[in-house]
């Protein structure tokens, strides 16, 4: 496979030294404790008989035998002790939890919980896909029978826990009486995460998750969370009941649920779920087999560690004596009650530590790049293997907990108004002597193994010479390079991705978020947002055109384009413009023409719309839209 890889990815051989910080790892830990490896098998039922799960069309969504290699040995080429999570990782299958409670693991890159009822099942965190989730379900009933779906729990607002609702449930089955709850907050974060800053963020979990890297020692080896995201059928089925408090109980089909609300954590809305029948805490993704993110790669708001931490004391507080099992909606459980406080416990100790260290520094003074040079975890908590930095990591996330206080600026005012990239790098490029002497300097310096310098200073001429073959080539190679170190799955795609889109340009963004029902469950406020961040600016500075909707049911609207700013407010009092055009029409109307489906020019036909005014204001308003670029430009300007 490796050799596949090089032939289609041009990948490179490990330099030396890397491939001795490589074997160093593992000396350095503990690869000799194997209670990881079996509470990873524990209770494993069996898994699908076929390995690929595929869309409608014929797509494949999912391999299930694309990490068969890590049963290898590590090559040198993956940092061990990643090779080791990813192992981890990629077993895949049915697992019971505890008697009554199961997990589809290694069918995405999250988990899938079932927990029997009295009737039938419910099901926590339906995975990303709508093909996954039902492929997942239906290995559930080949082992423990054909039961209904009796309800389904979101634990929170992010897209692979809730995604595949659609391969587990249907619209009848909620117009008929199955609940769908989730935390307070939860409609409103997820769909607008997907959708404000949702293209940004696809393109660059391309690079995170590393989807379109070929599997195998060179190239995507996991990402630490779990494997990598599937890439079928995103849906959303809005929740039913909302969680508003911690201490709340629900019962679904005879299953008891108390539930602890964790908001500003992992996620914005999220919660954690004790099931006093069963001895066993869900902690969502609160408390996971590794370092988690407090800013995800592929961009989010900066998390809470000082909230994140003192939830998983009251967690403990709350359930740990009466807890026989802890698991999440990634990795595999932890079982016993002594063993449950020890790693909540150190996981709240981990977060605390970020940021409080972090804290500490930023009041001595140090930097953002400082702070994450200097960061050590205590001994005992870099022992232990689920603090490691397999998706989060302590450099990234101490800049984080930096950013969330202080912002981007480090107080140096030679930062506060540098040149852009390009125009930067050009005099970098200039200053060093042109091009070809830094390229001389650069390749001694790979020759050198400092292959970070290599990446940060080659990358000054890449953005001032683009089309500079040799320089793409050196910068890849570097890339690639630091790729191979990474303990940090995310890292390692992130570095391989770079090299190959260097190497062969852009591959695009392989898993979309904004799907129909993410859409569609956007209020009218939030799509009248979602237009807002679209108006360009420069190009509207002296447009002013203001358009009313009176939509049925509810009060007058009116978009106001002014000063290049898309508003939206009452339709009428003192504050309202008069509008150029009114427009009187029903809700999915509306929705379908914001939504882009309905053009512009046909709105007048519709039937039951009724238009008064200059009706061409409305498409010269929208013709001060931009569309968002999914494939734009990352290692190159």
């Amino acid at each position: 496979m490796s050799q596949n890889v090089a032939e289609t990815t041009g990948a490179k051989p490990v330099q030396p030294s890397i491939a001795e910080a490589n074997d160093a790892v593992l000396r350095r830990f503990p690869f000799d404790d194997t209670q990881d490896m079996e509470d990873a098998r524990r209770g494993f039922l069996g898994t699908a008989r076929e390995d690929l799960v595929k869309a409608a069309d014929g797509r494949t969504v999912w391999d299930l035998g694309a990490y068969g290699f890590l049963d290898q040995d590590c090559p040198d080429t993956v940092n061990p002790s990643l090779w080791r999570q990813s192992r981890l990782c990629a077993d895949h299958g049915l697992f019971e939890v505890t008697e009554g409670i199961y997990q589809v693991r290694g069918f995405d890159l999250s988990n899938m919980t079932l927990v029997e009822g009295d009737r039938g099942v419910v099901v926590v965190d339906p995975l990303i896909s709508a093909e996954t989730a039902a492929a997942g379900l239906a290995l559930y009933r080949a082992h423990r029978g054909d039961r209904p779906v009796t309800g389904v729990l979101y634990t929170h607002s992010h897209i692979d826990h809730f995604g595949g609702v659609r391969g587990v449930l249907t619209d009848d089955d909620v117009r008929g009486g199955v609940p769908v709850l989730a935390p307070e907050g939860f409609l409103a974060h997820a769909v607008s995460e997907n959708v404000y800053a949702g293209t940004a963020m696809g393109r660059r979990a391309a690079y995170m998750y590393g989807a379109v890297l070929p599997k195998g020692g060179l190239g995507q080896v996991g990402a630490g969370l779990g494997q990598t995201t599937s890439t079928g059928t995103v849906g959303l089925i809005p929740p039913t009941a909302d969680v508003t408090r911690t201490g709340q109980q629900e019962t679904v089909d005879g299953v008891r649920m108390v539930f602890q609300l964790t908001p500003g954590t992992e996620a914005p809305a999220e919660l954690n779920i004790h099931f006093p029948d069963f001895s066993a805490l869900c902690m969502a993704e609160n408390a996971t087999h590794n370092l988690h993110n407090l800013l995800t790669l592929r961009g989010a708001e900066v998390r809470d560690p000082r909230v994140w931490a003192q939830y998983l004391t009251e967690a403990v507080d709350l359930f740990a004596g009466a807890c026989d099992v802890a698991f999440a909606s990634h990795h595999w459980p932890t079982w016993g009650r002594e063993n449950v406080v020890r790693f909540l416990s150190e996981q709240r100790d981990l977060y605390a530590y970020l940021h409080d260290q972090t804290l500490r520094m930023l009041n001595e003074g140090l930097t953002a790049l400082e702070i994450a040079e200097r960061m050590e975890l205590p001994p005992p908590l870099e022992r232990a293997w689920h603090t490691h930095g397999y998706y989060g990591s302590v450099s990234h996330n101490t800049k984080a907990v930096y950013q969330r206080y202080l912002g981007w600026f480090d107080g140096n005012p030679a930062h506060l108004w540098e040149h852009p990239p390009v125009e930067a790098a050009r005099r970098y490029v200039e200053y060093m002597g042109g091009a070809g002497e830094v390229l001389r300097r650069a390749r001694q310096s790979f020759a050198d193994g400092d292959f970070r310098w290599v990446a940060q200073v080659v990358d000054h001429v890449v953005f001032a010479e683009p089309d500079h073959a040799e320089a793409r080539a050196l910068q890849a190679d570097a890339l690639e390079q630091l790729g191979y170190g990474c303990e940090n799955g995310t890292w390692r795609n992130f570095y391989l991705m770079g090299a190959l889109e260097l190497r062969h340009g852009p591959v695009g963004t392989p898993t979309g978020t904004a799907s129909p029902d993410l859409m569609a469950a956007l209020t009218l406020d939030q799509l009248f947002d979602a237009l807002a961040i679209r108006v360009d600016g420069p190009r509207s500075w002296d447009a002013d055109i203001a358009v009313r909707w009176n939509v049925e049911g509810r009060d007058p609207v009116t978009l106001h384009l002014r000063n290049g700013v898309l508003t939206h407010g009452p339709g009428t009092g003192p504050a309202a413009p008069e509008p150029d055009a009114e427009f009187t029409l029903d809700e999915p109307t509306l929705r379908a023409l914001l939504l882009g489906t309905l053009p512009p020019a046909d709105l007048a036909s519709r039937p039951g719309v009724t238009a008064e005014g200059d009706a061409a204001k409305l498409a010269a308003l929208l013709g001060h839209l931009s569309s968002p670029d999914p494939d734009f430009a990352i290692v190159t300007p």
